[in-house]
């Protein structure tokens, strides 16, 4: 008796696949910060686990998703490979600069980012637009101003 094919083996699959399993890990890796962090929980640490939650992990799962099925999962593998490391390296030193509370490495962190988003739009400029392609853009967009701002802010706020 075989397993049942859980994921199908199309190319769309395999591009959104990394995507979507590290940014499943990072949700449970958020889910394990916060009940190690729950008896002494502070400002910091529920930033932290909602940030990995939700900007590292499901945020990456959704954008990588997305960017696989507007594709057709046609983006190269080296680019593929650069939005997952500049992704990861870049949440890793927002968190890191913010919980060490040194705004520098935060800021920094938020070059990567850019890049991946900036991968992203480029790997979908040239999919036929409609409303999904669109609030794609929109997303990335939105996500890409918002960074400076965040920056901003903790820079003033410092």
């Amino acid at each position: 008796m075989s397993t049942p094919d859980i994921w199908p083996h199309s190319q769309t699959a395999r591009a959104a696949s990394p995507f979507v399993i590290l940014g499943l890990v990072l949700v449970v890796v958020g889910g394990l910060v916060s009940a190690a962090a729950a008896p002494n929980a502070s400002y910091h640490s529920s930033w932290a686990v909602a940030y990995i939650v939700l900007v590292a992990g499901a945020a990456q799962g959704v954008l990588g998703l997305a960017q696989a099925a507007l594709t057709g999962g046609d983006v190269s593998g080296a680019v593929r490979q650069a939005e997952l490391w500049c992704w990861n390296v870049g949440n890793a030193l927002v968190v890191a600069g913010t919980l060490a509370d040194v705004p520098v490495v935060l800021y920094l962190g938020c070059v990567p980012l850019i890049i991946t988003l900036v991968l992203m739009l480029r790997a979908i400029a040239h999919v036929p637009s409609n409303w999904l392609v669109w609030l794609m853009r929109i997303v990335v967009v939105v996500l890409l101003v918002s960074m400076p701002t965040g920056i901003v802010l903790q820079a003033v706020s410092h």
